[in-house]
């Protein structure tokens, strides 16, 4: 997903006014914000990202690339009134509100296909790349090559799992989401959330 510079600056003002009438310390149990000398910061994929009413910034007070920026808002916007929990895994396409055609295609071209063609045949980078990104490898009841599961906020993980081409087969990953995921994110989030994560994985 590629906006231009002047849609960046229009949606951040956006987000950013609307994120000015949070009261952050109100929600900050329901969405595990961590709150340290008065600030609130957010973990995103083994990042810390401050929140406050002029924005989203990194540690080092860089603005949020427009992504991890778009999602932390959102998490944040449609904080549920009560928390949720439902620890089972679901795949995207079998969300209540996820099945829209185009949110479905654009989950798994940008997220299970891209990891499998960046990583066909490379499952020890893949599982090396999961593992710089905070990933840690999950014991799941099927046999995978590679098992991880990633924080990508407070209350939403993911896990990937993928086993490697062979002789019969080719790569096969996909990414699974614990169910109560949609009740803290909008179906595009949700996917944007996965093609953050294939995006992260084959840039490390």
């Amino acid at each position: 997903m590629v906006e231009s510079s002047d849609v960046f600056e229009k949606n951040y003002q956006a987000y950013a006014n609307r994120l000015a009438g949070v009261n952050l310390d109100a929600i900050k149990d329901t969405l595990g914000l961590i709150v340290e000398n008065d600030q609130f910061f957010i973990p995103f994929f083994n990042k810390r990202y401050q929140v406050s009413s002029r924005g989203i910034s990194d540690e080092n007070g860089n603005r949020a690339d427009y992504i991890a920026f778009i999602i932390i808002a959102q998490y944040i916007l449609l904080c549920p009134e009560a928390p949720h929990y439902d620890s089972q895994w679901a795949a995207f396409k079998d969300f209540k509100r996820a099945s829209h055609f185009t949110n479905v295609n654009y989950f798994a071209s940008d997220t299970e296909q891209a990891i499998e063609k960046q990583f066909s045949g490379k499952k020890d980078a893949l599982a090396a790349a999961g593992e710089r990104l905070g990933g840690v490898h999950e014991e799941v009841t099927a046999s995978y090559d590679v098992s991880i599961q990633f924080a990508a906020l407070p209350r939403i993980s993911l896990l990937m799992l993928f086993n490697d081409e062979d002789d019969e087969f080719p790569a096969k990953c996909s990414v699974l989401f614990q169910k109560h995921a949609e009740f803290y994110l909008d179906p595009e989030s949700l996917a944007m959330t996965g093609a953050y994560l294939a995006k992260r994985l084959t840039a490390l």
